[in-house]
């Protein structure tokens, strides 16, 4: 028999079908890494512990939901019946003529497949032995994993974990880098050009700069010194600050040293 999602999936996501899984722990783990990565298509071909699993929902860790809507399915033959396009996973080569593509080509020939609204699937075999031949042979390609050639056993939710991730990126678009201000707005650039003048004023003062034919240089590299560090607004105030310490210990310490004038 057949168990339906309680919620269907939306169309545009691979159902990840883990081939006979041996372990509920691994199928829990396999949830929450698909969770991760905003998927919740799963499909389970003749799971081997028993099911519905306490075990899985445990090890889900609050991926709960992606259990408690997965289809059981009795073949690997009726678990793909609707789908059109099908990878699958696997490590070691095999005597198969068949296309292979990392899991970054996978997932964006997965996504290209869904904005022409075709259905995918993604084959992820037993963790004993991985997909045999007779599972490979009707599929569209295989995904392979590039790792270290001598150890490249993955387990069953670290390829759920890899596919998933490749497929959440090819569509992401968080930027490669970015400061992280919170509320505190970037100092303008006249702001910070105030304090690099007061500073430089006060290194010369304090004989920093002491050093004719090098001051340039010095100044050149204090200023990309600070032109690189992207200071807020209130970071800015507060190095006047500091600076407005430092003067002021230096000219009372001055004061102190100065021999008193005769009277």
């Amino acid at each position: 028999m057949t168990l339906r999602p309680l919620v269907r999936p939306p169309e545009d996501q691979p159902a990840f079908v883990l081939v006979e899984p041996q372990l509920a722990d691994n199928i829990g783990f396999a949830a929450r890494a698909m969770l991760n990565f905003g998927l919740t298509w799963m499909r389970l071909v003749n799971p081997r512990p028993e099911w519905p699993s306490e075990r899985a929902t445990a090890t889900a860790s609050g991926a709960a939901p992606v259990l408690e809507n997965a289809s059981v399915y009795r073949s690997m033959t009726e678990a793909l019946g609707d789908r059109q396009v099908v990878y699958a996973t696997s490590a070691r080569p095999r005597d198969l003529v068949k296309r292979v593509v990392t899991p970054r080509q996978a997932a964006a020939e997965l996504r290209a497949h869904a904005a022409a609204g075709t259905r995918t699937a993604v084959l992820f075999g037993p963790e004993r032995m991985g997909l045999i031949n007779d599972d490979l042979a009707p599929v569209d390609a295989v995904i392979t994993c590039p790792v270290n050639p001598d150890f490249s056993s993955l387990n069953l939710a670290q390829a759920v974990l890899l596919i998933g991730y490749e497929w959440f990126q090819a569509a992401d678009e968080t930027p490669a880098t970015e400061l992280r201000t919170g509320t505190a707005a970037l100092a303008s650039r006249a702001h910070l050009e105030s304090y690099l003048l007061r500073l430089e004023t006060e290194l010369e003062e304090c004989g920093f700069l002491r050093i004719p034919h090098m001051r340039p240089a010095m100044v050149r590299n204090i200023r990309a010194l600070f032109g690189r560090m992207q200071l807020t607004d209130q970071e800015v105030r507060t190095l006047h600050g500091m600076l407005t310490e430092l003067v002021t210990k230096r000219l009372s310490a001055n004061s102190l040293e100065a021999p008193e004038t005769e009277k």
